[in-house]
């Protein structure tokens, strides 16, 4: 038997497994018994004392049946009976998550009350899911109180948005809404909803101009995490819309993840490994940085093996630094991206970094009409992902579509413009550029790549190209120079070698590079073979 001398608070129920077991609040505020198994009580007990953690069916079936062979049959029997109890009424879903073949996670929030001496409950702090947040409606600013709506809108979009974030608990917006014109701290928020984050904002419009402010704030410190502003033209209020909450999005996710990665842990498990591998990883590109995501993927996987996101993840920097020409192994790289990548797919196949991944191993290796398809999942299960815009955007170029590069990549840069992958995105641009002969824009656009992204080889390649091409002979040689001085190995030493690394972009693609970035490079004396 699990019972603890403790008490568990969460939405309307009380679980107090001392005094009778799980209760839930009437009309009146008081508790009143819930008709329950005693395995289901077993059940939820384990699953609520590791709050947001996957728990694993083996691990469950040991705690509850621990001397006894079951089969998993009567786990799910226990988990539909809580559920049909728990969820009742219950507007966001259930509270208990499945994992796809691997376990559950309890995704409520809870109040853990332990007992003194006297018997008498003391009550701490909520436990708060670690990536919790709640989206406070947006102050309207603009002298036009009708203009509300508009805040609303803005407020609603991001919550829904956030929503589609993995492993987001994201407190719904009728609750929210209850905080409206209301004078109370994000520490008291927090404690009421049991949330980490609060994100507050407000909208301004004025004429044919609308700004919008948003903040993070931590909600057990009260520290400012995070601020925007966006400055809009109201021409398309949809599209406006459409725009700034996405942005708020994307920055939100990498903010929400930089902070967790900082919390000091004394205990780190599976998750912190892998809130600091984003954070890594979403460092500017780097042989060091690939290196040490990797480690702390690594780290996340001793602990759970089975983790699929841990998966996914370490499969997404193991491609990256492929393609970015940063790994000592390019092949072994690719081999073991592919594995995780197949393991993860098998557990669970809307995986978005799995997908991402293995649109990066077919990009890699040259079946970009077949990576496609992926880049276009990953933007269904997430339409803010800014990479898979940019990826497809390749993808489209090295299949001869080249007029949808550009808007593809601009798109990224649009969702994501202070991303430590934009450098990436904007030199593309300038490729795309050169190779439709802009060699002007081209320039403008490929020293923002290098100045965002200096430790990428292959932008002062196309750079030294687009400027023999103008006549900057001596510039283009500093250029291909440096190209060559963070490579060390020759890989830029004739023309051949670099057509090897475009053999499978479409025939128009080819043509147009021998008219372009070759043409440049030969002017530099780059030899044939």
């Amino acid at each position: 038997m699990l019972a603890t001398a403790d008490i568990f608070l969460f939405e309307e129920f009380r679980l107090d497994r001392r005094d009778g077991g799980l209760f839930r609040r009437n009309q009146h505020g008081a508790f009143v018994p819930v008709a329950i198994g005693a395995r289901a009580l077993d059940l939820l007990e384990v699953l609520i004392q590791q709050i947001g953690v996957l728990v694993s069916k083996d691990e469950i079936m040991a705690a509850v049946w621990p001397h006894a062979t079951v089969e998993n049959a009567n786990l799910t029997i226990q988990i539909s009976a809580l559920r049909r109890v728990l969820d009742q009424g219950r507007p966001e879903g259930s509270c208990i998550q499945t994992v796809a073949a691997r376990g559950y996670r309890f995704v409520s929030p809870v109040t853990r009350v332990e007992r003194a001496r006297s018997g008498r409950a003391v009550v701490p702090e909520p436990v708060a899911p670690r990536l919790s947040i709640v989206v406070l409606p947006f102050a309207n600013l603009g002298a036009d109180l009708e203009q509300q709506y508009l805040a609303d809108a803005i407020a609603d979009d991001v919550t829904t948005d956030l929503s589609r974030i993995a492993g987001m608990f994201v407190i719904s917006r009728n609750t929210a809404f209850t905080y409206r014109n209301k004078s109370v701290g994000a520490k008291q928020i927090g404690r009421e909803l049991g949330v980490r984050y609060v994100l507050e904002g407000s909208v301004r419009r004025s004429g044919s101009q609308v700004r919008v402010n948003a903040q993070l704030v931590d909600a057990e410190t009260d520290a400012h995490l995070w601020a925007e502003r966006f400055d809009r033209n109201t021409a398309d209020l949809f599209a406006l819309q459409d725009d700034i909450t996405s942005r708020i999005a994307v920055a939100l996710d990498l903010a929400l993840v930089d902070a967790e990665a900082v919390r000091p842990t004394e205990h780190p498990d599976a998750r912190d490994y892998i809130f600091r591998g984003y954070a890594v990883a979403s460092k500017p590109p780097t042989r060091e940085n690939y290196a040490e995501a990797i480690r702390l993927f690594e780290c996340a996987l001793a602990f759970d093996p089975r983790s699929v996101e841990a998966q996914g993840s370490l499969a997404v920097v193991l491609t990256g630094r492929v393609l970015d020409e940063m790994t000592d192994n390019a092949a072994a790289d690719v081999a073991r991206a592919e594995r995780l990548v197949g393991q993860a797919l098998v557990a669970s196949p809307r995986n978005l970094a799995a997908h991402y991944a293995k649109g990066n191993i077919l990009r890699h290796t040259g079946r970009c009409e077949t990576a496609i398809p992926e880049y276009e999942t990953v933007i269904e299960l997430d339409r803010n992902e800014p990479g898979a815009y940019a990826n497809l955007g390749w993808c489209k170029l090295l299949t001869g579509s080249i007029e949808e590069a550009i808007p593809a990549l601009k798109r990224a840069l649009r969702l994501s413009p202070r991303d430590t992958r934009a450098g990436n995105w904007s030199a593309r641009i300038g490729l795309v550029h050169l190779l439709q002969s802009r060699t002007d824009e081209a320039i403008l656009w490929l020293e923002k790549g290098r100045s965002a992204s200096p430790a990428l080889s292959y932008v002062y390649v196309w750079l030294a190209s687009a400027c023999a091409l103008k006549g900057a002979t001596e510039r283009a040689v500093l250029e291909l120079a440096e190209a060559r001085r963070l490579t060390g190995k020759g890989s830029y030493a004739s023309i051949a070698r670099l057509r090897a690394d475009w053999v499978h972009a479409a025939p128009n693609i080819r043509k147009l590079l021998e008219a372009t970035l070759y043409a440049g490079l030969r002017k530099l004396g780059l030899p044939e073979e």
